[in-house]
């Protein structure tokens, strides 16, 4: 699990309802949701939640440095809660299933100096494609 609930007690986070169901959705492993699936779920399990409360907790969250945007394609961007575990992602370009993957070596080590062009490196992001077993099997 992401230990997102934990994280976010640990600030002091102010816990209301509406913010507890949001953090409940988004918790765990492998989870990528678009803000419209977090509404969804967010509203299976508190019917009365607007979208708005969802679209500004998420922003919140993503400020705070607790949920990491992913922009996998030209698709919605989606929440990731494993934002204190450094991680890449796998995405199929059937069906847009992502998940998290951990690469052994650093991709950061893979850029020779002469192609930084003197630039402070903070951060690298790779994005792996391919399909999914099941979109693979479908093929």
């Amino acid at each position: 699990m992401s230990d997102l609930l934990d994280r976010l007690r640990g600030r002091g986070w102010r816990m209301t309802a509406q913010r507890r169901v949001i953090a409940e959705v988004l918790d765990g492993d492998h989870v990528h949701l678009t803000a419209d699936e977090v509404h969804a779920r967010a509203a299976a399990r508190l019917p009365e939640i607007s979208r708005a409360t969802v679209y500004n907790t998420l922003g919140e969250l993503v400020s705070l440095g607790e949920v990491i945007e992913v922009s996998t394609d030209r698709r919605a961007m989606r929440y990731d809660p494993n934002a204190h575990r450094p991680h890449q992602h796998l995405v199929c370009g059937r069906c847009g299933t992502v998940r998290d993957v951990h690469p052994t070596g650093t991709p950061l080590a893979d850029l020779p100096e002469s192609e930084r062009f003197g630039f402070t490196i903070s951060g690298v992001d790779v994005t792996y494609h391919g399909l999914c077993p099941a979109c693979a099997s479908s093929a």
